[in-house]
């Protein structure tokens, strides 16, 4: 019932801040997503590593979040296998904005080549060094590694939030790399709008999504950033609905505390059908 371009596009958030629930929550929640009609777009349970050890984790399919030392990283991961955690993948920051990307890339990089290709997202800051570390990245890929870039895109301070222009410049950069990407934070709703508490400006899910369609089949960043722009889904419904029936280029998906807002929003866009009430 959900389309291949949406399949695995968000992840299960709940167990992340801003507004986490409790464990045993999340996962009787993520376990009735998983049987639900539109369980084909929810992908991993996103645990972070820091709670690993602190409470029994049951057995399930997850995403490690590696909010802890790099260093601490392969630990925490032998934990969880050896709890009967299946560890889909790994997502860890690499450097903090401002600070140079390039040693946390390489200390990822080290780590992935012991880890018999389970995907690694280095989450690179939209800052100083950015396409150096992604030539790094697109290098260790090319060299065998499964390790690809995750930017975020929202936070708590305006400048975290990159305009339509710098972000379309970042997915272009990736396109020209062949490195697939995730993406974090900010991406509350499926079009770009300003949220009337911060007065930020977020980027929408559905605007990354047909960007990178733009951008995969050749686009330039001003195109790419044109639909990222785009405040009204009109522009964007059509070019999602044609693509529907194909694999979603470039952009893995992001995470959402609460999967079935985004999935709502896909539904009353007329972009998923199914049994959704």
């Amino acid at each position: 019932m959900v389309p291949p371009l949406y399949a695995g596009l968000v992840d299960d958030a709940s167990l992340l801040p801003p507004s986490p629930i409790g464990l045993a929550d999340a996962v009787a929640k993520h376990h009735e997503h998983g049987t639900a009609w539109y369980s084909g777009l929810v992908g991993s349970l996103l645990v972070p590593a820091s709670t690993v050890g602190i409470e029994q984790i049951p057995r399930l399919t997850a995403g490690l979040i590696g909010d802890v030392p790099a260093a601490a990283l392969p630990a925490t991961v032998e934990k969880l296998r050896a709890s009967g955690v299946v560890v889909e993948h790994i997502e860890a920051a690499v450097a903090r904005r401002g600070e140079d990307p390039q040693p946390g890339v390489a200390t990822l990089c080290r780590f992935a080549e012991t880890q018999n290709g389970l995907p690694l997202y280095a989450e690179i800051p939209l800052s100083w060094g950015l396409l150096s570390a992604l030539d790094t990245v697109a290098e260790a890929r090319a060299g065998g590694l499964s390790i690809a870039p995750k930017f975020r895109v929202g936070g708590l301070a305006a400048e975290l939030f990159p305009t339509p222009v710098e972000l379309a410049a970042v997915i272009c950069a990736c396109r020209d790399r062949q490195l697939p990407f995730k993406l974090a934070a900010g991406l509350r709703h499926a079009t770009r709008h300003t949220d009337p508490e911060t007065g930020f400006t977020h980027h929408g899910f559905l605007n990354v999504l047909v960007a990178t369609l733009i951008a995969a089949d050749g686009g330039e960043v001003a195109e790419v950033a044109e639909a990222l722009a785009a405040t009204h889904p009109v522009p964007l419904v059509e070019p999602a609905r044609s693509h529907r029936d194909g694999p979603r280029p470039l952009f893995v998906g992001f995470g959402a505390a609460n999967v079935v807002e985004p999935l709502t929003e896909l539904v009353r866009l007329g972009l998923i059908s199914g049994g959704y009430e």
